[in-house]
């Protein structure tokens, strides 16, 4: 699984990131987090509000910061 936090470093965007690297430690799975700031790149993914996460390559947060159980939920979600 692969889990991209979006964002060009507002505070938001770098409390997202530090809430997913938490809970996918919290988990210990064996999921990828990578942190997409240029926005040539996010602009691909047609989001206009940040912070935003992808997961498998589908956006599923988009313009605010997710709470730690959402993320959770998220995950079990997009698990293969």
């Amino acid at each position: 699984m692969e889990i991209i936090v979006l964002g060009t470093g507002c505070a938001k965007c770098k409390v997202t990131l530090e809430t997913v690297e938490s809970v996918v430690k919290e988990l210990g799975s064996d999921i990828k987090v990578t942190k997409q700031d240029d926005i040539i790149e996010i602009v691909k993914y047609n989001i206009m509000s940040l912070p935003a996460l992808v997961i498998n390559g589908e956006v599923t947060v988009k313009g605010y910061v997710p709470s730690k159980e959402e993320v959770k939920e998220l995950i079990k979600k997009h698990q293969i």
